[in-house]
């Protein structure tokens, strides 16, 4: 039985880091670790393509509904930095939350950088030979313009070069059903799928568990793809594939795991951290569940029951570290460090420096092309809105002379600190993607109204089962309230012009301009060239704005 003692204990690292608040953490610091036991399971999760140094800004609003109203990780900022004994100003606390952003990125510098992520890798496996497994919660493959280029390709490049032992998909599948299958042969490790079934004889598109030996202990790793890949990304992609929660299915799977030897079993999983959180609670013989989709990052683990959630954020900011102590057939104790990747704090590994050099040179001039400049600080994840999205709405009723503007609420896209250039990879960061259409529509405002329903309830559903864990759409042109607390059909009201404070009339068709369209055929030029000709007409002032009233928090 895992204690409340060890939690306190698997926050030590953490501990330690903000005592000198105003400086960053060393390389030996970052790495400082007591080993424990017989396995050292190693989690990166959402890189989203990104291979090189980054800023990415933690949300400022990040709401839980139900049994998850206001519990972790559904709190921010400073709240959050207090529930995890954080100081203000430090460099953990940039790395956490999104107090002071822009002021504290500059102190500390970016962060992730595969070649720093090998760095720190390295170290970790020469410390423990033959007791390391290093598992990736997929969306991996897609956030940028190399791999939109190569279509995944170059990520699995890095991922052998990185020793990835196994992997779940998500974004991944948007290349489509035949290059997803290629790149997981390319792979050279298991892409596991176990809620992934072929639609006419229900049979595992992938392998559903993969079986490892490390330090003398025999593990299973049950892979668990994002359950609504079918309703939030294109269906006509993989026509053909079934997916879903399936929580029979993992109960299934982690049974025979067991009846098989394993002495611990790990749900490596995209189903969202609510949604496992829910699962861990219900499927009983799950040892850890390495948790990915919504980004969350979380210094120690939660435990529910004897199961370990563990969160490891986005981009490659983070790697988790889960030292296992394994006796009598079963899990007695585990030491954790959430292990933040200060890119100028760690050397980088020269052979995947070296890798990263070779895979963007192709692309080297496109990816510096300056296309605009910004004064404030441009930054995307929230659950209803970013100054990114404002930017791309703003261009979409420019540039496609529209009424009223819908960009979706993804939670991957860096951010640009005020006071610099914007780089055209700044803008593919946001908006690299297989359907990227900007199209133009006329639209009743019932259906508008619909729209917003239909992503409030999959983002504030109360049951976790039923949510997809994106943020709300974001909007241009529209004012509207939004009580989270409401029920299904009912969270949306006054809903107005922004323009002219008019409210939006059901009956009236308006011009509606958006992307991402996941219907096939979707005509429109790429938003990117969209958000290019915007950018075009001069440096930006983007302050974040009040056009979606939140209420019932």
């Amino acid at each position: 039985m895992i204690t409340r003692r060890d939690l306190l204990a698997a926050a030590a690292a953490l501990a330690a880091l903000p005592a000198r608040a105003q400086q960053a953490p060393t390389q030996d610091e970052l790495l400082r670790f007591r080993p424990l036991g017989h396995v050292t399971i190693l989690h990166t999760t959402d890189l989203h393509a990104q291979l090189t140094p980054m800023f990415f800004r933690e949300p400022e609003t990040n709401l839980g509904v139900g049994e998850a109203r206001g519990v972790l990780p559904h709190i921010t900022g400073e709240a959050f930095l207090r529930a995890f004994d954080i100081a203000p100003g430090s460099a953990m606390a940039h790395a956490l939350a999104h107090t002071d952003f822009a002021a504290l990125a500059r102190r500390f510098g970016p962060m992730g950088g595969v070649d720093r992520i090998a760095t720190v890798l390295k170290a970790i496996r020469a410390e423990r030979p033959g007791r390391t497994l290093l598992l990736d919660g997929g969306d991996t493959w897609q956030g940028s313009w190399t791999s939109l280029r190569t279509r995944g390709e170059d990520m699995v490049e890095v991922q052998k070069a990185l020793g990835v032992d196994a992997m779940v998909g998500h974004w991944e599948f948007t290349y489509g059903a035949e290059r997803v299958k290629e790149l997981a042969e390319r792979l050279g490790a298991p892409f596991l799928g176990s809620n992934i079934q072929d639609t006419e004889w229900n049979e595992d598109v992938f392998p559903h568990t993969a079986i490892f030996e490390r330090g003398g202990v025999k593990i299973a790793v049950v892979g668990q793809a994002f359950p609504y890949t079918p309703i939030a990304n294109p269906r006509w992609m993989f026509p053909e594939w079934s997916f879903g929660i399936k929580e029979e299915k993992v109960a299934e799977r982690v049974q025979a795991a067991r009846a098989d030897g394993a002495e611990v079993v790990v749900l490596l999983s995209h189903n969202g951290f609510d949604v496992d959180r829910k699962m861990a609670g219900r499927v009983p013989g799950i040892d850890v569940i390495l948790t990915g989709h919504t980004h969350d990052a979380m210094p120690r683990p939660l435990q529910v029951g004897n199961t370990l959630l563990v969160a490891t954020g986005a981009c490659g900011k983070f790697i988790s570290r889960l030292d296992l102590e394994v006796r009598g057939g079963r899990v007695t104790d585990f030491r954790h460090a959430l292990i933040p990747i200060f890119s100028n704090a760690i050397t980088p590994d020269a052979g995947m420096a070296s890798l990263v050099e070779r895979l963007r040179a192709p692309y080297a001039a496109d990816l510096a092309r300056v296309v605009g400049r910004t004064e404030s600080l441009l930054f995307r994840r929230g659950n209803t809105a970013g100054t990114w999205d404002d930017v791309i709405c703003d261009a979409l009723l420019e540039q496609r002379d529209a009424e009223i503007a819908l960009s979706p609420g993804f939670r991957w896209g860096t951010s640009v600190l005020p006071g610099t250039d914007i780089t055209a990879e700044d803008v593919w960061a946001q908006t690299a993607i297989t359907y990227p259409n900007a199209y133009r529509i006329p639209m009743r405002g019932e259906m508008l109204k619909t729209v917003l329903e239909d992503v409030a309830d999959n983002l504030f559903n109360p049951d976790p089962y039923y949510q997809q864990g994106g943020d709300m759409v974001r909007t241009g042109g529209i004012t509207f309230t939004l009580d989270v607390s409401a029920p299904s059909g009912r969270r949306v009201s006054d809903l107005r012009l922004k323009r002219t404070g008019q409210p939006i009339e059901p009956g009236r068709e308006y011009t509606v301009a958006g992307w991402a369209s996941i219907n096939e055929g979707t005509q429109g030029p790429p938003v990117w060239e969209v958000v290019f000709a915007h950018l075009a007409r001069g440096p930006l002032r983007v302050e974040p704005r009040n056009d979606v009233r939140l209420t019932g928090v």
